[in-house]
């Protein structure tokens, strides 16, 4: 057996394409020649290994882990699900790290120049580790849209970057969780990089009730899938 063989190809019908010129920056930072297999090394397939025990009980609550003098403002939530193969079976101890905007659509970074408040109490930024059933659970502000100056008028939806790290350099993946029922994702040309409205629908968490705290956070629910045909879409 190859170390190839440890990891299965994406399917690229239902993944963003890397020249997608509705998304600017894409006609500059896309591939210009043929892409270059490399095959993976022993080091890549065997590390590192990540655990519980690494992460702080603050890691995974947003409106607490940077907070100075008070709650960050915003709509607080919780996002959870599990992350699963392509036979639906839970992936435990994969690292899973977000960012995002605040509520006002701001991110503490200097090139983000957008004329909104930065929130002193909000990071921004977040961290966790599945369990033996793959699921993992976040603490959060629901955050706001954002001028990004693609094109005309142009917004990006809400929206939080997830980065799932698995046990091996070769094993991270990088996409983004939207919310139901907003109107800039038809409009999004990030959004519709994924050309498939089956797997659009899976970029989208589902709103529960169940999962809502009474008095104190709206509950989310986004299960991710690492491959195969239901695959999540991931950032190329």
């Amino acid at each position: 057996m190859t170390l190839n063989a440890f990891y299965r190809p994406r399917d690229w019908e239902s993944q963003p394409p890397y020249l997608h010129p509705d998304y600017a920056s894409t006609v500059l930072r896309s591939p210009k020649q043929d892409l270059v297999k490399i095959d993976q090394t022993l080091s890549e397939v065997t590390g590192p290994h990540f655990s519980a025990d690494a992460i702080g009980p603050l890691h995974a609550d947003l409106t607490t882990n940077a907070a100075v003098n008070g709650e960050p403002i915003g709509e607080r939530i919780i996002v959870t699900g599990t992350v699963m193969d392509e036979n639906g079976k839970p992936v435990p101890d994969t690292l899973i790290e977000i960012w995002q905007a605040n509520a006002c659509g701001r991110y503490i970074h200097e090139v983000d120049q957008h004329d909104a408040p930065l929130d002193p109490n909000f990071f921004g930024a977040g961290r966790c580790v599945t369990d033996a059933d793959g699921r993992y659970r976040f603490v959060t502000v629901k955050p706001g849209a954002y001028p990004w100056k693609n094109h005309h008028n142009a917004w990006r939806p809400n929206h939080i970057h997830f980065s799932l790290f698995g046990p091996s350099f070769a094993t991270r993946l990088v996409t983004q969780m939207y919310f139901p029922g907003d109107p800039l994702q038809p409009i999004d040309p990030i959004f519709n990089g994924v050309r498939d409205p089956e797997a659009q629908a899976r970029m989208v968490a589902d709103f529960s009730i169940d999962i809502t705290e009474p008095e104190w956070a709206l509950g989310y629910v986004w299960d991710i899938v690492l491959r195969g045909r239901d695959a999540t879409p991931m950032e190329s």
